[in-house]
Formats: C-alpha cells, sequence, structure tokens
C-alpha cells in the first residue's frame, strides 16, 4: 500500500486506510433507516423502548447521585428530578404507544418552535447572503410541525420511526461519502 501524506486539513491517515469500513459501516446505517421508514410502527416502538431504557438508566443514576451529595443544597431538587426520570422512563416502557404519542407531541413542538424562530432569524438576517436559505428551511420545519400535530395521534404512530429512520439514512450516506472520499485520495 502507498504511503500518503495527510495534511490537517484532509482525511486522516487511518480514514484513508479504513476506508472500506466506513463505506460498509454507511451501508449498515442505510440499511437500518430504510427499515426503520418501511416498518414506523416497529420502529417508533423501537424509539420508545430505547428512550424508555435510557430514562430508567438516567433516572436511577440521578437519584444514586443525589444520595452521593445530600449535604448539597440542591439535593431534594436533584433527587426529584431522578424520580421523576425514573417513572417517565417506567411510564413509556410500560406502555410504548403511548410513549411514542408523548414524543410525538414533543417532536411537532420542537418543529413548530424551530420553525418560528428560524423564520424571525432568517427576517433579521435580511438582506445578507443566505437569510433565504434560513427562512425557507424555518417555513419547511414550521409546516412539519403543524403537519405532525394535525394528524395527531395518529402521527405518533410513525412519526419516531420515520425520523429515526431518515437519521440514520443521513448517517449512512455520510459514512459512505467519506469512505468514497478517502479511496479517492487513497487510489
Amino acid at each position: 500500500m502507498p504511503t500518503v501524506i495527510v495534511s490537517d486539513k484532509s482525511i486522516s491517515a487511518t480514514v484513508l486506510q479504513k476506508w472500506g469500513w466506513f463505506i460498509a459501516l454507511g451501508v449498515v446505517f442505510l440499511i437500518g433507516g430504510i427499515f426503520a421508514i418501511m416498518m414506523p410502527l416497529v420502529s417508533s416502538l423501537a424509539v420508545g423502548i430505547f428512550l424508555a431504557a435510557i430514562l430508567v438508566i438516567a433516572g436511577v443514576i440521578q437519584i444514586f447521585q443525589a444520595f452521593r451529595v445530600q449535604s448539597w443544597s440542591g439535593f431534594i431538587w436533584q433527587l426529584l428530578i431522578g424520580v421523576i426520570v425514573l417513572i417517565g422512563g417506567i411510564a413509556i416502557y410500560s406502555s410504548p404507544v403511548s410513549g411514542s404519542f408523548a414524543l410525538t407531541l414533543v417532536i411537532a413542538a420542537v418543529f413548530i418552535a424551530k420553525g418560528i424562530f428560524q423564520i424571525v432569524l432568517g427576517f433579521r438576517l435580511r438582506p445578507q447572503d443566505g437569510w433565504g436559505w434560513i427562512l425557507a428551511a424555518g417555513i419547511i420545519a414550521l409546516l412539519v410541525g403543524v403537519m405532525i400535530l394535525s394528524n395527531y395521534p395518529f402521527s405518533g404512530l410513525w412519526v419516531p420511526g420515520t425520523l429515526a429512520g431518515v437519521s440514520l439514512i443521513f448517517t449512512g450516506w455520510s459514512y459512505i461519502a467519506l469512505g468514497l472520499a478517502a479511496r479517492r485520495l487513497a487510489s
């Protein structure tokens, strides 16, 4: 294999040597994303169960941490937050469909808020270059949030899984692009 000199602005030597693994990882993410989009209910439930597991673990750790710093003035608040997070995780785990519905409301609210703030930012940046792109992104985010909310509760069955699938596909494409760029540089 030829020795490649890599500057700090190009792809690292490790990526150049292992470009095939990056492409393979990208393909795995891409396939996972396609399956998540093809089976949105299953992937939405999986997202809910994964979130529940994270909340249960985080709640237990926060409760444990609260008792480790009992003399701290924020002890009771940290303990209460830990208990709330733990109960939320258990509730989502015991009813993943309800968790998916709740998560969908949060997703809709985030898209709506993001859209509004991006629209305002777009107008505030006017006439600078690129302000229209920020405005367009805000309008799209707002429309997506409103669309999700207007289809609620049905959207709770597909939104979390579909968004997870889209994220996996973009992650996959980014790894594939990185691997292909490294392959071109290595040859």
